[in-house]
């Protein structure tokens, strides 16, 4: 298995050398460094228009309306969702002025707001803090949003602005991860770490994939891994979450007011 990982793109190749070999940095480094030059990360980077986009559009590529199958994945966030995700260095955008180029002539395609401004939806704002810290931009007020959006229950849901006053999981832990990375980047403030322990306890309420009226697993696609994680959940997203928290916390994963009752 470990050979055919390492026989892949090195957007990936470099994890597996890292977390699985546990090669020293200069080797996987040198891996990650390929990103920008070859394979996915080089083919991603050879799409991005002048103006900074990818593929004309926000969220959605220039053009489209709607009511085809599927969702195209090919529009700005989405294609600054995977480079960073692979471990991209961040440099070569900010030296084609992405930040900078989207703030210009990006626009949501809700109500035409300005890109590293934010609009309603809290999978999408997620990702624009994620991306704009990734990129050196201002997402303070986005940031600032999620603290004013969070709900009742503790968490966050898409569907807010339709009227709905329950959390959804995928937009939970989609929030969740804006947050965790605004306070990784900037030690956070005492309103963004009490968003983030009132999200995590959402989840562990949940011991991550169970229904809290009945206890049974919350759907079938809880346990369905794959990648890329788009805005679903599923128990192996949420555990990763976790993971990065306890590490930048300094607590046991999993850690929370009902720790012994998680996982």
């Amino acid at each position: 298995m470990t050979a055919w990982l390492l026989d892949s793109d090195p957007a990936l190749r470099w994890q597996v050398e890292r977390d699985l070999q546990h090669e020293p940095p200069e080797v996987w480094e040198a891996t990650r460094a390929r990103v920008a030059t070859e394979g996915f990360g080089a083919r991603l980077l050879a799409l991005q228009d002048p103006d900074g986009q990818w593929a004309g559009g926000a969220f959605f590529p220039a053009g489209f309306r709607g009511g085809e199958d599927g969702q195209p994945w090919t529009a700005t966030t989405w294609s600054l969702n995977s480079p960073r995700e692979w471990g991209l260095d961040p440099a070569i955008l900010r030296a084609r002025r992405t930040a900078e180029l989207l703030a210009e002539n990006s626009r949501w395609e809700y109500d035409n707001l300005p890109y590293w401004g934010g609009e309603v939806d809290c999978c999408i704002n997620a990702w624009t803090v994620l991306n704009g810290l990734w990129l050196g931009a201002d997402v303070t007020g986005i940031v600032d949003w999620f603290v004013e959006h969070r709900l009742p229950d503790g968490g966050w849901n898409c569907e807010w602005v339709e009227g709905s006053t329950r959390s959804s999981v995928h937009s939970t832990l989609n929030a969740l991860k804006g947050l965790l990375a605004y306070d990784i980047a900037t030690g956070g403030t005492d309103a963004t770490r009490a968003a983030r322990r009132s999200g995590e306890e959402y989840l562990l309420q949940r011991k991550l994939f169970r229904r809290l009226s009945t206890g049974e697993p919350m759907a079938p696609w809880v346990d369905r891994f794959a990648y890329p994680f788009r805005w679903f959940y599923n128990v192996l997203n949420a555990a990763e979450y976790f993971r990065e928290a306890a590490l930048f916390d300094g607590t046991p994963a999993g850690c929370g007011k009902r720790a012994r009752e998680c996982l």
